[in-house]
């Protein structure tokens, strides 16, 4: 979800402001998503390399996490949606930490959808944990070298248990996955769009999919 800082510059506005409005965003993407009939959506909320920002926006956007849970839990809860989240989320303050958890929780048993959210994410960061899983579990005998498989990784991975993604959108016109789900989206297709994410809305999401059911997809097959 990238563009909010663009966004607010170009209206001569803080950059929080383009955060709130991404917010807006989000909520409305993952009500289309829902009516749209995607049954896992991940949003890019915060990545593990979003701690170089000023201490500032950092702030802000610890802010808008906490009103989110707030403010639209019961909704998503009512809706079905069971939340899941990525990333090492634990590395922020125990209030947030704790808000989190609970929201995981009582959404638990929701199956309708489910929502991911990428929180303190980088699939960098999730291979060395995911390497330090398994060779702490080779190192107490409960797998060995010739076990480590595809499968395997998987299983150490935040993502275990998460289908892998069939498209990955990126907003604002860049051209990059940023640290994103790389090995999960090994064989996703990508779109790229100009538009920022603030303006990213259901019309928007319902031509991304479009162009993805035009796609042929072989996986490596003739």
């Amino acid at each position: 979800m990238d563009g909010n800082g663009r966004w607010a510059k170009a209206r001569h506005l803080p950059r929080v402001a383009g955060h709130r409005r991404g917010v807006e965003a989000a909520r409305a993407i993952v009500r289309a998503a829902g009516e749209l009939g995607i049954g896992v959506l991940t949003l890019y909320a915060f990545s593990s390399e979003n701690w170089r920002r000023p201490a500032s926006e950092i702030s802000d956007l610890m802010s808008l996490m906490r009103r989110f849970i707030l403010s639209d839990l019961d909704e998503l809860a009512r809706a079905g949606v069971r939340l899941r989240v990525i990333g090492d989320y634990r590395a922020f303050e125990p209030e947030l930490v704790r808000m989190i958890d609970g929201a995981i929780e009582r959404t638990a048993e929701n199956t309708r959808q489910t929502l991911v959210v990428a929180l303190n994410y980088g699939a960098r960061d999730e291979f060395v944990r995911a390497a330090r899983t398994l060779a702490a579990q080779v190192g107490a005998g409960r797998l060995t070298l010739e076990a480590i498989d595809v499968a395997a990784v998987d299983a150490a991975l935040d993502t275990a248990e998460l289908p892998a993604p069939d498209l990955v959108i990126r907003t604002s016109g860049e051209r990059r996955l940023s640290n994103f789900l790389l090995w999960q989206a090994a064989y996703a297709e990508l779109l790229f769009v100009d538009t920022l994410w603030p303006d990213f809305d259901k019309a928007a999401l319902a031509a991304a999919i479009a162009d993805f059911r035009q796609r042929e997809r072989r996986f490596g097959g003739l």
